[in-house]
């Protein structure tokens, strides 16, 4: 990434100032939201995934321990105790369980799927679900066995590109408290990012050290806008907070689609 012009360098940092946004205002999307832009501005995805990995480590971490220090104050000024931590860490380990082996075949490519194939199945199933929420009717499976393998797809397709995301949100969202969604999917998230940033470094991926000099910085301002804006979200009615989420998963859908399936049939 050294023979961009500096409208591309420009470019690059605003859509990383969106990644930062999305990624703290709703606790996933700053992958999947980003990519299909910055891969219209330089297409190579093993040039973004690091960095964008880097990231998620980073802000998922700091906001998790900022946030617990702030209820346990809080807590503990209101009953002296420091009350419960912002992170479901039973339900995390139950469906981390359920993901990592999925997860480690889609990182080390043991089984390789037509990719039209798969994302076609899995934007289709998510769009079900985003419009479930944008139109207040949530889609609820009552099947252990349809939520298991929404699960294990979104945990192979975390490991093959970090994009596995709305499929598992699709899932989470609807047995989690919103006040533990976001920080439970960011200790989840660092935790799968973790295993794909080893293979990166077992494979000897270049992980672009030197351009997250100004690029944290622009991903921190997004986080600053983004944290504002979960504030405001978890105050508003819960119909409102599923809509919003059921919005951006049906973007995320059609731009997946988009780039995944129609774009290439018309090319």
């Amino acid at each position: 990434m050294t023979d961009l012009s500096m409208l591309q360098y420009a470019l690059i940092g605003l859509i990383f100032i969106w990644s930062g946004f999305v990624r703290s205002g709703l606790g996933f999307g700053g992958a999947v939201l980003s990519l299909p832009f910055l891969l219209l501005v330089y297409n190579e995805p093993l040039v973004y995934l690091p960095i964008i990995s880097v990231h998620l480590l980073v802000f998922s971490s700091l906001t998790i321990v900022m946030n617990n220090r702030k209820k346990s104050a809080s807590a503990s000024a209101h009953t002296g105790h420091t009350g419960e931590g912002t992170v479901d860490w039973r339900y995390l380990w139950r469906i981390l369980g359920i993901m990592i082996v999925p997860k480690l075949i889609g990182v080390f490519g043991l089984i390789t799927l037509p990719a039209s194939v798969m994302s076609g199945i899995i934007l289709a199933i998510v769009s079900v679900y985003s419009l479930s929420y944008i139109l207040n009717r949530p889609f609820r499976s009552n099947s252990r066995a349809v939520d298991t393998a929404f699960l294990m797809l979104g945990g192979y397709i975390s490991g093959t590109s970090l994009i596995g995301a709305p499929l598992i949100i699709a899932v989470v969202a609807q047995q989690l408290p919103k006040e533990k969604l976001r920080d439970t999917l960011f200790a989840l998230w660092f935790i799968l990012v973790t295993i794909k940033m080893g293979a990166f470094i077992w494979a000897g991926v270049d992980l672009q050290l030197i351009h997250h000099l100004w690029l944290l910085p622009c991903a921190a301002i997004g986080h600053v806008i983004g944290l504002r804006f979960h504030d405001r979200m978890l105050q508003a009615e819960t119909p409102i907070f599923f809509r919003v989420l059921g919005t951006i998963l049906l973007v995320i859908s059609a731009i997946g689609l988009w780039n995944g399936v129609v774009s290439p049939m018309l090319s």
